[in-house]
């Protein structure tokens, strides 16, 4: 039982597409975090990928050159963030008590792809949620979909697609595409989310385009039918026992669930319970469960799934590992109607990385013959 309280390091920002949404899930984790449990130290990520002690105001605006520059420890029998010489406040006073727990809100590459967890793990710092294996796998569309199908998991129909070989021989992925996927179907980067670099694409003359947006973001995509459907979410939370959260439904106004319509168009409804009958949502429940398993997942996740119009057939589309924590994020919001409100999430989430940790310590790390 620790006598003083925690020091949460709350990671955020990052090389990613999803910088600002990174920013906008911390401000919301800082502000709702129990201070009487907890000392937070703020530590941003530039996007040129400097790691600086800053509030996630101060990192979206720009405004860091006074900012205490650190850097992270691989070492665990060292402090887990080391001070660089910095024109700003000495970061020793900040470090000198260390790090008890990250709780990383690093969207998208480099931070929820298994990077930050790794560089954690090996400083011997508890992480709240996935480890490596669980983020590497709910990261990348095509290992997760590969992973979903080996473990009996439905999914939509989906081609992977190397950025190399489309640039070497379009026609052939092209034809690939029309005779395994058809249209319309989607063209997304295969390892991003807050669906960043997606086109719905109807007809083969525009898949040019999509093919070299999703391109300017990863050099593995994925196509994937299209479905019409309604889309549902169940949150996961927990560690060897996880439970699955109420059922809610995004109802946007838009086309698709874009970027735009997740985060800033207030017309897009999100429906909590979802309107469906008491099996289906068992049946989400137990398919979300069956897919944090899948993956090794740890603390938490939201799971997304379609169930296509017309012939009611359930497909589980995406997990993630860290889901949005923003004031209009479907996760807290999912675990709020469900009876954990968000400052009690955030601390379970806290405290089961704490036990994933204190069951890790458990493995012997050197064999005596």
């Amino acid at each position: 039982m620790h006598s003083r309280r925690l020091r949460v390091a709350v990671v955020y920002g990052g090389r990613s597409g999803e910088h600002e949404v990174s920013i906008e899930s911390a401000a919301s984790v800082i502000s709702a975090i129990d201070q009487d449990k907890y000392d937070v130290i703020p530590l941003g990520i530039t996007h040129a990928g400097a790691w600086v002690i800053a509030e996630p105001k101060a990192l979206l605006a720009g405004d860091i050159a006074p900012a205490a520059r650190v850097l992270p420890s691989a070492d665990p029998a060292q402090p887990a963030l080391v001070p660089l010489p910095s024109s700003g406040p000495d970061p020793v006073a900040v470090l000198e008590a260390g790090v008890d727990v990250v709780f990383p809100l690093v969207h998208g590459t480099y931070g929820e792809d298994g990077c930050l967890q790794g560089l954690f793990e090996l400083a011997g710092v508890p992480c709240v949620g996935a480890g490596v294996l669980g983020s590497a796998v709910g990261m990348d569309k095509i290992m997760m979909k590969t992973v979903f199908r080996a473990h009996g998991l439905p999914v939509v129909d989906y081609l992977p697609l190397a950025r190399t070989a489309w640039e070497r021989d379009p026609s052939e992925a092209f034809a690939r595409i029309e005779e395994q996927i058809g249209f319309p179907c989607f063209v997304k980067p295969s390892n991003l989310g807050s669906s960043v670099g997606i086109t719905r694409v109807r007809r083969r003359d525009d898949l040019t385009d999509a093919i070299q947006r999703a391109s300017e973001y990863s050099a593995r995509l994925i196509v994937e039918r299209a479905v019409d459907a309604r889309e549902v979410e169940c949150g996961v939370l927990g560690n060897e026992a996880p439970s699955a959260s109420v059922v809610g439904e995004v109802i946007p106004e838009r086309e698709f669930y874009d970027y735009f319509a997740k985060y800033h168009d207030d017309h897009t409804c999100f429906v909590i319970p979802a309107a469906l009958d008491d099996d289906v949502c068992r049946e989400v429940q137990s398919l979300a469960l069956r897919a944090f398993a899948a993956i090794a997942g740890a603390g938490m996740a939201r799971v997304d799934f379609f169930i296509e119009r017309g012939t009611g057939t359930l497909y589980v589309n995406e997990i993630n590992t860290i889901p949005g924590f923003t004031a209009m994020s479907v996760y807290p919001r999912l675990w709020a109607a469900s009876g954990v409100p968000y400052p009690e999430l955030i601390d379970r989430l806290i405290h089961l990385a704490l036990e994933r940790h204190a069951d890790q310590e458990r493995n012997r790390t050197r064999y005596d013959a």
